[in-house]
């Protein structure tokens, strides 16, 4: 049967191919592109630059006169059939391929894998290991018959109450560049494309269609734009994504500065650019963003066709503007599956992509805390008494039984299933509490109906269609604790944090922990350390939370992240030793949310009605209608490492089961090419791997440099006990420059550098130096600032 449907379907194509060759018209190709573009009419061209199924505004054929081809993906492109050119999907990500699972009149399933979030990718600090995991999204991507998929994440983590942070990457330009360029290159292996988003300075949710942030031209450069730079020129992403907001007052998808000028006339980009899902916006008009570099308006919607054409016939788009966006859509379309009629399966090997996703999650969880409880026995032994023999725990936290694979919004997955605590915990060989199971699982079923029957229609995010939700905790009576605590040999408890698309954080409840969870924490800790029982803490969340306050009383802390539908074994393999943590935290983690720079500057919570007063007075209100960037380019260990802030744990910290020493780097410059080795040698009793992570230290020069900054990186292969390994780490001269806005260039000035090797920003294992010549390279002038910032200094 399926080799007759295979059939049916060449010889479709071979009719409608030979139906439209009667016509006369060219039939794409890539040798012919320019032939096409040619016998395209301006209806056509512009048909080609709006998005073909306008599902955002409920109206499916609106543009490409096709039905949504998958069901479920966020859009497609419009076909044009005279011409041989085929609709293209687009499904979003970035943690996997985001359709409907199930559909109607149909048996089959359609589950993807739930990878784990970016924040987990990126604590792996592994490039070999990303694109691995890239190889594998995108053969799910192509297999469901898609040709994008609308990722990696690559905004930064301005600040911690960011609603989306658990898409992105990191805190650092360097470190999500690398990781995103791994991403990219795993996918566009497979034969489908990506997008990167969200370009750029998407730092914040919060009225995030609108928004105006506003900072200076090097912290632009530097920071915000440094990670997707990174990526173009080490892995061409087919398509970038054009961000919502505004920069220093224009729309990012109108503004040339950023998608001609930067993008293309300084990074060399050749790609396709398409808009972040909006349509026709107060403010921006189609003709602008054609004119500034946006090749496709998502999801699109039959006015901005019109607009392009009359614009043309008016003369306020220039022709030569739509043939060029054109050109680069053409040029994206015969790269693609739809284009090459690849017979998609629609049965990826989900169980090969749960083995990479589990040891991907594995080795992205981070180990903040363990006086020694960890890594737990499962069976009785005489010759390892350091460590507890573990058979049955108490698990602790609604978390434990609801665990959480991903975040909210468009970057949620639909998986087949998700391993939780319970789960995992028995595929170890550890049990857990039946009477705690029984309860939390039954509050479960009640909290989930309450809360749909709750929610304000508004709130879309909170559907369960748009990913797992976040549920009160429930307070565990002194009695119920005491009574498990005979059984049990330990205890567990789950911290879980959810966050998503459209809505930042709120420092209360959600950055800090609730008073229930602080007591549940503290009676827990209490009642089982007075039995000479462990108990370890599960961080169950795509971004940094409060611990300061708790962090004392749990013998190990481990940050699980949101790991991936295999998420529950993945923290069993690290509580017992199967995987030795290699994970190093991507972000600093602060005492509180207000020690970071940003955060005055950040949305706070503003009620409607004071909103609305200053809104009646004609005034902007700052952190919603616009955001200051004060901080300038002190984003998180850049700016805690320069003033001396006091920290929870600093940027690229993690702990391990075993210890490694670092011999003495060296470091060696040959022109632009700089490498820096170093030996790592595991002298503890178990296999494990190490990060060995690079900070430059600048000289004193005409600009103000933050302490050191993150360049280059490297991690070991697993290392056995007493095995040593050299890593060499490169970088490029020009990776150490800073940006000279009154000069318009990237400047390295001369002097002596130290290059500082440690396992975080703040545990420094030895250093080199080199004295280099300056180096400066030219740029355009872009993104200036329209308002006065009062920007820090040191």
């Amino acid at each position: 049967m399926k080799i007759m449907k295979q059939a049916l379907l060449c010889a479709a194509i071979a009719c409608s191919t030979g139906l439209q060759a009667q016509t006369g018209a060219p039939q794409l190709s890539a040798n012919n592109i320019d032939e096409v573009l040619n016998a395209m009419t301006l209806e056509e061209k512009a048909k080609l630059l709006v998005g073909g199924a306008n599902t955002f505004f409920g109206d499916q054929a609106a543009v490409g006169g096709e039905a949504d081809l998958v069901d479920g993906a966020a859009g497609n492109t419009a076909a044009i059939p005279r011409l041989g050119i085929p609709a293209t999907i687009l499904t979003d990500g970035p943690a996997g391929v985001r359709i409907n699972p199930i559909r109607k009149n149909d048996t089959n399933t359609y589950y993807a894998t739930a990878f784990p979030i970016g924040t987990c990718l990126a604590s792996t600090w592994n490039t070999d290991l990303l694109e691995k995991i890239g190889q594998a999204i995108g053969n799910e991507t192509m297999e469901y018959r898609c040709d994008v998929i609308l990722g990696p994440g690559m905004n930064l983590h301005r600040n911690p109450l960011c609603g989306r942070n658990f898409e992105y990457y990191s805190e650092d330009p360097l470190l999500t560049g690398k990781i995103a360029a791994a991403y990219i290159r795993g996918v566009q292996s497979q034969g489908v494309g990506v997008s990167a988003k969200h370009f750029a300075v998407n730092s914040q949710e919060t009225n995030r269609t609108s928004t105006d942030e506003r900072l200076s031209e090097r912290a632009a450069r530097e920071l915000y734009l440094r990670g997707f730079e990174i990526a173009v020129r080490e892995s061409s992403p087919w398509t970038i994504m054009s961000s919502y907001n505004r920069i220093n007052g224009l729309f990012s998808m109108g503004n040339l500065d950023l998608l001609t000028k930067i993008l293309r006339e300084d990074w060399g980009y050749k790609g396709m650019v398409m808009t972040d899902w909006i349509g026709i916006r107060k403010g921006l008009r189609t003709i602008d963003e054609v004119h500034a570099g946006n090749d496709l308006m998502e999801p699109g919607h039959p006015s901005q066709v019109k607009e392009i054409i009359e614009g043309v016939k008016n003369g306020q788009l220039d022709i030569k503007d739509v043939d060029r966006n054109v050109r680069r859509m053409l040029e994206y379309i015969v790269k693609t599956p739809s284009f090459r009629h690849y017979p998609a399966t629609n049965k990826p090997d989900l169980k090969a992509h749960a083995v990479i996703t589990r040891q991907a999650a594995n080795e992205g969880m981070v180990l903040i805390k363990n006086n020694g409880t960890l890594p737990w026995n499962t069976q009785a032994s005489t010759s390892n008494t350091q460590h507890p023999t573990i058979k049955t725990v108490a698990l602790f936290g609604e978390n434990s039984y609801d665990f959480f694979s991903g975040g909210t919004g468009s970057g949620c997955v639909h998986p087949p299933y998700v391993v939780d605590m319970v789960e995992g915990l028995k595929n170890a060989g550890i049990s857990s509490s039946e009477t705690l199971t029984n309860i939390y699982r039954k509050y479960l079923d009640y909290a989930k109906v309450k809360f749909q029957a709750d929610r304000h229609p508004a709130k879309w995010y909170q559907q369960e269609m748009f990913g797992q939700q976040k549920y009160p905790e429930i307070a565990i009576s002194s009695i119920c604790i005491n009574n498990e605590v005979k059984a049990a040999d330990a205890a567990i408890v789950t911290i879980g944090r959810q966050a998503g698309e459209g809505v930042d954080r709120d420092i209360e409840g959600e950055f800090n922990l609730t008073q229930d969870e602080r007591q549940m924490i503290f009676d827990v800790c209490n009642t089982f350390h007075a039995q000479g029982k462990p108990v370890v803490v599960i961080i169950n969340s795509g971004s940094v939370v409060e611990t300061a306050s708790w962090s004392g009383y749990p013998d190990a802390i481990l940050v699980a992240w949101q790991p991936g539908m295999e998420g529950g074994n993945s923290v069993a393999d690290v509580l017992t030793g199967k995987a030795n943590p290699s994970g190093k935290l991507t972000m600093t983690w602060p005492i509180a949310a207000a020690d970071h720079a940003s955060t005055k500057n950040y949305p706070g919570s503003i009620d409607l009605y004071t909103y609305n007063e200053i809104k009646a007075g004609g005034r902007e209100v700052q952190n919603y209608d616009f955001t200051n960037h004060e901080e300038d380019i002190y984003v998180g260990y850049r700016f805690f490492d320069t003033f001396k802030r006091d920290v929870t744990f600093p940027f690229g910290f993690g702990l391990s089961y075993t210890t490694f020493e670092y011999g003495k780097p060296t470091v060696k410059v040959s022109g632009n090419d700089i490498t820096v080795s170093v030996s790592i040698k595991n002298t503890g009793s178990r296999s494990g791997k190490e990060v060995a992570q690079v900070y430059v230290k600048a000289p004193k020069g005409t600009l103000q440099k933050p302490e050191h900054e993150l360049k280059t990186f490297g991690k070991t292969r697993e290392l056995r006990p007493g095995e040593s390994q050299t890593l060499t780490m490169k970088m490029q001269k020009r990776d150490l420059a800073s940006y000279d806005e009154q000069n318009n260039q990237w400047l390295v000035e001369a002097g002596n550098y130290t290059f500082c090797v440690g396992a975080n920003s703040r545990d420094i294992r030895g250093t080199a130096t080199a004295n280099l010549t300056q180096l400066t390279e030219k740029t355009t002038k872009a993104l200036t600032p329209q308002h006065k910032l009062n920007l820090m200094k040191q």
